[in-house]
């Protein structure tokens, strides 16, 4: 009796590889998605990094940290690329679109209130140092996914981009739903490893350890310039 071969990918300790797929780098086809890099939550100086300093917790050092040394650097390196090969750059924002966020599902209503997180206030703003440039699209959100409450589905499709290149805040929420949202849609999907970023790194590393299984790959910025033949 003959015994199945075993897949190329399967090893002792894993089994996933074997059914993981890799869709070749296409610069057409390609989109960089910013999502959430906002004051609210996404600066130091923002409502969320201001309420902590207030409240004397250092729960924040770690997620501001790494926004100012690693997320904002390589966004920038990624935005200039991007833009000098005149690809596709698109922005996701969260937040409601009422100030008593009446707008938005019930979980979500305390944080945008607390934070003042809502259309026309500083804290919904897109922080100046990624602020898009005119024609660049940007979606707003009320949900953690921007497929459950934006029209970025429909935006990208008549666009014809289905490669994504995922990078903001926080890993291991928006960032992560709204990747795995367009895997289960057919979109090729990269998280951008080193210019993501959340509150903790365990949460960071799970997340990304986890996308990799199925979901989509995960690359540095230094690795997506190269694939897109954007290095520099």
């Amino acid at each position: 009796m003959s015994v199945p071969a075993t897949p190329a990918g399967i090893t002792a300790t894993d089994y996933i590889a074997a059914y993981s797929a890799r869709t070749a780098a296409d610069p057409a086809r390609a989109a960089l998605v910013l999502i959430d890099m906002q004051y609210a939550t996404g600066a130091r100086s923002g409502a969320l990094g201001r309420k902590l300093a207030a409240h004397g917790s250092t729960v924040g050092d770690y997620r501001f940290d790494r926004i100012e040394r690693s997320v904002v650097p390589n966004a920038k390196r990624l935005l200039a690329a991007f833009r000098s090969a005149h690809q596709c750059v698109v922005y996701v924002t969260i937040g409601a679109r009422l100030p008593d966020a009446s707008d938005a599902p019930a979980h979500m209503r305390a944080m945008f209130i607390d934070l003042a997180n809502h259309e026309g206030s500083r804290e919904h703003e897109i922080i100046d140092e990624l602020a898009p440039l005119p024609g660049e699209l940007v979606l707003n959100k009320t949900t953690i996914g921007a497929f459950a409450s934006s029209g970025i589905d429909s935006a990208l499709r008549a666009l014809g981009r289905d490669q994504l290149y995922l990078l903001g805040v926080s890993t291991n929420m928006c960032v992560e739903t709204t990747a795995r949202e367009a895997a289960d849609r057919g979109y090729a999907v990269t998280l951008i490893e080193d210019a993501c970023g959340t509150t903790h790194a365990d949460l960071h590393e799970s997340t990304l350890r986890n996308f990799r299984r199925l979901f989509g790959q995960v690359c540095s910025t230094a690795e997506v310039l190269s694939e897109l033949g954007f290095a520099r």
